[in-house]
Protein backbone atom coordinates (compact mmCIF):
# COMPACT_ATOMS: atom_id res chain seq x y z
CA UNK A 1 0.00 0.00 0.00
CA UNK A 2 2.97 2.27 1.00
CA UNK A 3 4.25 1.49 -2.46
CA UNK A 4 1.36 1.97 -4.37
CA UNK A 5 0.72 5.96 -2.98
CA UNK A 6 4.58 6.68 -3.07
CA UNK A 7 4.60 6.30 -6.95
CA UNK A 8 1.52 7.90 -6.78
CA UNK A 9 2.74 10.97 -5.26
CA UNK A 10 6.19 10.53 -7.63
CA UNK A 11 4.36 10.60 -10.77
CA UNK A 12 1.53 13.13 -9.76
CA UNK A 13 3.54 16.31 -10.31
CA UNK A 14 4.40 14.96 -14.10
CA UNK A 15 0.99 14.78 -14.59
CA UNK A 16 0.36 17.91 -13.16
CA UNK A 17 2.66 19.31 -15.80
CA UNK A 18 1.20 17.60 -18.30
CA UNK A 19 -2.06 18.53 -17.77
CA UNK A 20 -0.69 22.17 -18.16
CA UNK A 21 1.13 22.25 -21.35
CA UNK A 22 -2.76 21.19 -22.52
CA UNK A 23 -4.22 24.85 -21.61
CA UNK A 24 -5.15 27.40 -23.73
CA UNK A 25 -3.48 30.86 -22.88
CA UNK A 26 -4.42 34.23 -23.76
CA UNK A 27 -0.95 34.69 -25.88
CA UNK A 28 -3.00 31.43 -27.75
CA UNK A 29 -6.10 33.23 -28.27
CA UNK A 30 -4.18 36.67 -29.43
CA UNK A 31 -2.06 34.13 -31.77
CA UNK A 32 -5.25 32.69 -33.35
CA UNK A 33 -6.67 36.14 -33.67
CA UNK A 34 -3.36 37.38 -35.60
CA UNK A 35 -4.03 34.06 -37.56
CA UNK A 36 -6.87 35.44 -38.50
CA UNK A 37 -5.86 39.22 -39.76
CA UNK A 38 -2.91 37.77 -41.74
CA UNK A 39 -6.05 35.85 -43.49
CA UNK A 40 -3.59 32.57 -42.90
CA UNK A 41 -5.79 29.67 -42.90
CA UNK A 42 -3.39 27.16 -42.42
CA UNK A 43 -2.63 28.81 -39.35
CA UNK A 44 -6.26 29.62 -38.39
CA UNK A 45 -7.02 25.83 -38.46
CA UNK A 46 -3.82 24.74 -36.74
CA UNK A 47 -5.65 26.38 -33.26
CA UNK A 48 -8.46 24.35 -33.99
CA UNK A 49 -9.37 20.55 -33.22
CA UNK A 50 -9.48 17.57 -35.70
CA UNK A 51 -13.58 17.59 -35.17
CA UNK A 52 -13.66 21.38 -34.59
CA UNK A 53 -17.07 23.57 -34.53
CA UNK A 54 -17.54 27.02 -35.98
CA UNK A 55 -21.51 28.38 -35.47
CA UNK A 56 -21.26 31.45 -37.51
CA UNK A 57 -23.11 34.72 -35.91
CA UNK A 58 -25.46 34.33 -39.12
CA UNK A 59 -27.35 31.69 -40.99
CA UNK A 60 -30.60 30.34 -40.97
CA UNK A 61 -31.00 28.83 -37.62
CA UNK A 62 -31.20 29.80 -34.35
CA UNK A 63 -27.41 29.15 -33.68
CA UNK A 64 -26.36 30.83 -36.84
CA UNK A 65 -24.68 28.25 -39.48
CA UNK A 66 -22.45 25.64 -37.87
CA UNK A 67 -19.84 23.99 -39.86
CA UNK A 68 -18.50 20.90 -38.38
CA UNK A 69 -14.73 19.24 -39.00
CA UNK A 70 -11.86 21.12 -40.25
CA UNK A 71 -12.65 20.57 -43.74
CA UNK A 72 -16.04 22.60 -43.66
CA UNK A 73 -15.13 25.06 -41.01
CA UNK A 74 -12.06 26.27 -43.24
CA UNK A 75 -14.75 26.72 -45.89
CA UNK A 76 -16.52 28.53 -43.67
CA UNK A 77 -13.05 31.30 -43.09
CA UNK A 78 -12.73 31.15 -46.89
CA UNK A 79 -15.52 32.99 -47.62
CA UNK A 80 -15.62 35.20 -45.25
CA UNK A 81 -12.03 36.12 -46.42
CA UNK A 82 -13.49 36.03 -49.91
CA UNK A 83 -16.75 37.77 -48.72
CA UNK A 84 -14.67 40.45 -46.89
CA UNK A 85 -10.82 41.04 -48.43
CA UNK A 86 -9.70 43.11 -45.87
CA UNK A 87 -11.46 41.18 -43.16
CA UNK A 88 -9.74 42.80 -39.80
CA UNK A 89 -10.74 41.32 -36.22
CA UNK A 90 -9.46 44.35 -33.98
CA UNK A 91 -8.84 45.47 -30.40
CA UNK A 92 -8.99 42.07 -29.19
CA UNK A 93 -9.66 41.17 -26.05
CA UNK A 94 -9.16 37.45 -24.48
CA UNK A 95 -10.28 35.54 -21.48
CA UNK A 96 -10.29 32.10 -20.12
CA UNK A 97 -11.66 29.95 -17.34
CA UNK A 98 -11.22 26.26 -17.35
CA UNK A 99 -11.76 25.06 -20.66
CA UNK A 100 -13.53 27.47 -21.31
CA UNK A 101 -13.23 30.91 -23.27
CA UNK A 102 -13.99 34.42 -25.57
CA UNK A 103 -12.41 37.13 -27.25
CA UNK A 104 -14.02 40.66 -27.53
CA UNK A 105 -13.29 42.23 -30.72
CA UNK A 106 -14.15 44.98 -33.02
CA UNK A 107 -14.95 43.57 -37.08
CA UNK A 108 -14.03 45.83 -39.79
CA UNK A 109 -14.26 45.10 -43.36
CA UNK A 110 -15.01 46.06 -47.05
CA UNK A 111 -17.60 43.77 -48.86
CA UNK A 112 -16.63 43.38 -52.54
CA UNK A 113 -19.52 45.96 -53.90
CA UNK A 114 -17.77 48.78 -51.58
CA UNK A 115 -19.72 48.56 -48.71
CA UNK A 116 -18.20 49.15 -45.19
CA UNK A 117 -19.13 46.75 -41.87
CA UNK A 118 -17.76 47.99 -38.37
CA UNK A 119 -19.36 45.73 -35.66
CA UNK A 120 -18.22 44.63 -32.18
CA UNK A 121 -18.56 40.88 -31.14
CA UNK A 122 -17.47 38.17 -30.02
CA UNK A 123 -16.08 34.41 -29.84
CA UNK A 124 -17.38 32.26 -27.26
CA UNK A 125 -14.72 29.27 -26.70
CA UNK A 126 -14.44 25.42 -25.57
CA UNK A 127 -11.37 23.81 -25.72
CA UNK A 128 -10.04 20.37 -25.89
CA UNK A 129 -6.37 19.21 -25.70
CA UNK A 130 -4.77 22.85 -25.74
CA UNK A 131 -6.52 23.75 -28.90
CA UNK A 132 -10.29 25.23 -29.82
CA UNK A 133 -12.79 22.12 -30.34
CA UNK A 134 -15.66 25.01 -30.84
CA UNK A 135 -16.12 28.71 -32.07
CA UNK A 136 -19.52 30.18 -31.53
CA UNK A 137 -19.23 33.99 -33.19
CA UNK A 138 -21.55 36.92 -32.17
CA UNK A 139 -21.82 39.90 -33.19
CA UNK A 140 -23.88 43.15 -32.94
CA UNK A 141 -26.75 43.29 -36.13
CA UNK A 142 -25.72 47.46 -37.24
CA UNK A 143 -28.31 48.80 -39.07
CA UNK A 144 -27.42 51.47 -41.05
Amino acid sequence: MKTGLLIFLLHFPLFLMAQSTQRVTEAFLQSFAEAFNAHDLTAIMAHMTQDCVFQASAGTDADGQTFTGQEQVRKAFEDVFSTFPDAHWGHAKHFIVGNRGFSEWVFTGTKQDGSKVEVTGCDLFTFQQGKIAVKNSYRKNRQQ
